[in-house]
């Protein structure tokens, strides 16, 4: 497949689409004074508020990061105090990774930024074309992710 042009390129696409709308969420971010959290946080923060205490590497299964990643990213986390780590009483190999009370507090304005972005970036795009889009980015990331192992 030869691509003429980057707006035929899924890769340039994709890649465009993430930059901007990181962009767009750093600032909303900056703008609601949640100053804690970075972006790239924001996947292990969903996966917390809705298991908090997961094992590390259950945390990086539910955010799709590599545990090695995902370590940098808690190291990250923990400076900026949204989480805390502790041994897992049950496997002296583990660590459970906890919210702080700062990490709390901070869900509902990043839930808030993260949809008022979203229902920008998606404004105009019916239902059914954004639950396709969805199905086809998650098949693409299971391919890529399956390509890696």
């Amino acid at each position: 497949m030869t691509i003429p042009h980057p707006s035929q390129c899924p890769f340039y696409l994709i890649s465009r689409v993430t930059l901007q709308v990181t962009s767009a969420i750093k600032k909303g971010l900056a703008d609601a004074g949640v100053t804690s959290v970075r972006p790239a946080y924001i996947g292990a923060l969903l996966c917390l508020w809705t298991e908090d205490g997961s094992k590390t590497v259950e945390l990086a299964r539910c955010a799709r990061l590599e545990p090695s990643t995902m370590t940098g990213l808690l190291d990250r986390m923990e400076r900026d105090g949204l989480i805390f780590r502790e041994p897992d009483p049950h496997d002296r190999r583990a660590y459970r990774i906890f919210l702080t009370d700062a990490g709390r507090e901070v869900e509902a304005p990043v839930q808030e930024v993260t949809q008022k972005v979203l229902d920008c970036v998606f404004a105009g795009i019916a239902e059914e074309d954004l639950a396709g889009t969805m199905k086809v980015l998650q098949q693409v990331l299971g391919n890529v992710e399956e390509e890696s192992q």
